[in-house]
């Protein structure tokens, strides 16, 4: 009788991962709310760019809309993790629509930023993604015009401001810490009075997930990022891994999204999650893993987070 033997695999498993206080936070809300409230209970845009956590959320009786205009004047609101531009609670407020803010506070803590600057008389330079929830809502906390989007070095070269003593700079909270800190250099280079935010803006569950990477990286034949593609921070793990040292790194929503194939020759894989993605699907992404291979998983370097932060105190009322 033929006893077939399953190949071995060890998976490095990297730690901080997943969830981080941001969009915990953004999910109990949208859970209070329906308890609360009962459902539906309108949410606008993704909360969290993660298709798991969507559709879970909207099978306990959440509704996903583009626009204000879209909820019904008596059903509560819900803003997304991102955060909005200040004419999206104004135009609630006309309607006369009840809403929850589920901006992460450390997004926040950029438009207080963006705000300051402007106040002080300065134009804002604000590093990020062109078209990123994130960066609308943060453009959109001041007039048109005040804030200039920057998204590569190329972009600091070609800008031409109107008073170059004038200005300030912040950044989108889920990038790339290399290539925003590349950014900044060349800002300060050219622009040596440039005011910048008092502490980094660049979150700290983007800059541990991705520290966590460059540590186990290297030693990588692949490396599996569990995220969705409309997920920044996940895709900046991606990129983080390859410029790392890893062989290969490839963005995964689930399990079901592995082709096997890439795992030839695989001898160590590296396993990771951005910030908006659940532990059950790296957990389901494990059990995949042992249907095919003996499984050696290993947690490198594990670190706990405890940060956490305040829910709405509506929802914490009785």
């Amino acid at each position: 009788m033929n006893v077939l033997v399953r190949p071995s695999l060890k998976v490095q498993l990297a730690s901080p991962r997943g969830f981080c206080a941001g969009v915990e936070r953004a999910i109990q809300i949208v859970e209070r709310a329906i308890e609360k409230y009962g459902a539906p209970i309108y949410v606008r845009h993704e909360i969290v760019h993660n298709a798991y956590v969507v559709e879970r959320l909207r099978a306990m009786g959440a509704v996903f809309i583009d626009n204000v205009e879209d909820c019904p004047a008596d059903r509560p609101l819900v803003f997304s993790a991102h955060g909005v531009p200040k004419s999206v609670p104004a135009e609630a407020d006309q309607r006369g629509v009840f809403y929850l803010d589920a901006t992460c506070p450390l997004v926040s803590k950029v438009h207080i930023e963006t705000q300051r600057h402007f106040d002080d008389g300065l134009h804002v330079l604000l590093i990020g993604h062109a078209g990123h929830p994130e960066v609308l809502g943060t453009m959109g906390q001041l007039p048109e015009g005040a804030v200039t989007l920057i998204q590569t070095v190329d972009d600091v070269t070609a800008y031409q401001p109107a008073d170059a003593s004038r200005l300030a700079f912040v950044t989108q909270t889920t990038l790339s810490l290399d290539d925003a800190a590349e950014i900044v250099a060349a800002l300060n280079a050219r622009f040596p009075d440039i005011a910048g935010p008092i502490k980094e803006d660049i979150c700290y569950a983007t800059t541990n997930r991705q520290e966590a990477i460059k540590r186990m990286a290297e030693g990588c034949d692949l490396v599996l990022v569990v995220g969705s593609p409309t997920s920044s921070n996940s895709l900046r793990l991606v990129e983080v891994a390859i410029r790392a040292g890893a062989r290969e790194a490839k963005l995964i929503d689930d399990a079901s999204e592995i082709y096997w194939n890439w795992l030839n020759d695989v001898g160590v894989l590296g396993l990771t999650a951005g910030a908006s993605v659940s532990e059950v699907l790296v957990e389901g992404v494990i059990q995949a893993l042992r249907t095919r291979y003996e499984l050696e998983v290993e947690e490198i370097n594990p670190t706990r987070e405890n940060v956490t932060f305040k829910l709405p105190r509506v929802l914490l009322a009785d």
